[in-house]
């Protein structure tokens, strides 16, 4: 027996890493949020690893640039992303720039602000890559609150056989 369910979502967040590859992911968010009338939630967590350090003792000095200017150069990355790709978005649309763990920050995010569901993409990386990287969608689907929707960014379309 098959018990019917009436699924609805009313916050979406779409982690963006301005990759060509998560276009798709975000053209997913959006359908999802038009087809349920959700608010949208773009993210973009500047992952703190880019502050590097020459060493770990007390005198220690970063070598990157510092986590001000990291955010700074996440919002004008932001700007540009909304103004080339949510133009047009008609759903109400929240946009946020982060420094942290982008999985941490994508988790810590969707709890604070009550999301619904996650769309982002899974990048496929294998063999030694992923050992050594890890996958942020990987942890974000064992670590977040809600539903979590990965996009495959395969070159090929799916079929149904």
């Amino acid at each position: 027996m098959c018990i019917a369910m009436s699924v609805t979502f009313s916050a979406i967040l779409f982690p963006a890493d301005f990759s060509e590859l998560s276009l798709r992911a975000l053209d997913c968010a959006k359908g999802l949020a038009e087809k349920f009338n959700a608010k949208m939630y773009c993210l973009h967590v500047v992952d703190e690893a880019y502050q590097y350090w020459t060493g770990v003792s007390p005198e220690s000095i970063p070598v990157g640039p510092p986590p001000d200017e990291l955010l700074t150069i996440g919002r004008q990355r932001m700007e540009r992303f909304v103004s080339e790709y949510l133009a047009n978005f008609s759903q109400d649309l929240t946009t946020h720039v982060i420094l942290g763990r982008p999985f941490a920050g994508i988790v810590k995010y969707a709890r604070e602000q009550d999301i619904d569901m996650i769309v982002m993409a899974t990048h496929g990386r294998g063999g030694i890559a992923h050992v050594l990287l890890g996958s942020t969608a990987e942890k974000v689907v064992r670590k977040a609150h809600c539903a979590v929707l990965t996009v495959r960014t395969a070159e090929g379309e799916f079929v149904h056989p």
